[in-house]
């Protein structure tokens, strides 16, 4: 596999990433997704994509446990995030009720949207949020 800087950030990744967005949610089960991101990782992908939205926040909590599941190590990935939709903090699926500041780019929803996106994925940390 290649890798790539990102940007000037100092991070090296994989020039594939692995995205959840159509594969996670209510489509695959937890097992299904640790063998797709099993074979991701096999061929030396360690960027791994996810969103609050993808599937009502489903996918992050799929994803964070294929992470546990998995027992790689933290450093050795490269983990991102969006922030804009919304989502609920137990990844409740769609559809969702969402007040004025539920979605967006305020300050209030980047801190809200990131500490329920780390509460779903199970982590301490991502390492790209966009």
């Amino acid at each position: 596999m290649e890798y790539r800087f990102l940007g000037k950030s100092g991070l090296k990744v994989s020039a594939l990433s692995f995205g959840s967005w159509v594969t996670f949610g209510d489509q695959l089960n937890v097992d299904t997704a640790y063998d797709c991101m099993k074979a991701a990782w096999d061929a030396g992908v360690n960027f791994f994509d996810n969103a609050e939205v993808y599937a009502g926040g489903q996918a992050e909590i799929i994803m964070g446990q294929v992470l546990k599941k998995a027992g790689w190590r933290r450093s050795d990935l490269v983990i991102s995030t969006k922030i804009f939709w919304g989502g609920t903090p137990q990844g409740g699926g769609r559809p969702f009720k969402q007040g004025p500041n539920d979605h967006g780019l305020s300050r209030k929803h980047i801190i809200e949207g990131t500490d329920a996106s780390l509460q779903r994925l199970g982590l301490d940390y991502v390492d790209l949020i966009f």
